[in-house]
């Protein structure tokens, strides 16, 4: 992690690394938290924001998962998995975080695709997220 990121990116960085590391080691949230907790920088990220997001990505994977699947061009199991928690993230926070802006988590999930997704990732991520906020943000998304 670099120096200069605002504590709420931070926060998003550690939730998608806890989000990974559930999805291809299969570590539950108590192991995931210990782990980040530990971590030189933790203590630079939103703690309060990050148990939250984690833990609400965690409890909703299945319902967050059924939301973004439509938008997906492809299988989801063909979906690299620091997509998959990007696109996870993202959509628990358009789902139960309406004090963010809509723009603000499409953006904040780009930056996350920049830094630990594939090649274009930040582009499949946008135009997911960017299909999904009509459906989780109605009145928000429909003015844009």
């Amino acid at each position: 992690m670099t120096a200069g990121k605002a504590p709420r990116h931070r926060a998003r960085e550690f939730v998608v690394q806890g989000l990974y590391q559930h999805m291809v080691g299969g570590q539950d949230e108590a192991s995931i938290r210990a782990q980040a907790e530990s971590v030189a920088g933790f203590d630079k990220a939103d703690a309060a924001l990050y148990t939250t997001l984690l833990a609400e990505c965690l409890a909703n994977i299945p319902p967050l998962r059924e939301a973004v699947v439509p938008h997906v061009d492809r299988p989801w199991e063909e979906v690299s998995p620091i997509e998959r928690s990007i696109l996870l993230l993202g959509a628990c926070e358009l789902r139960h975080h309406p004090e963010t802006p809509y723009r603000v988590v499409i953006n904040e999930a780009i930056e996350l695709a920049k830094t630990y997704g594939g090649t274009d990732g930040h582009r499949f991520v946008n135009g997911v997220l960017d299909k999904l906020a009509p459906d989780l943000r109605p009145h928000e998304a429909k003015g844009r």
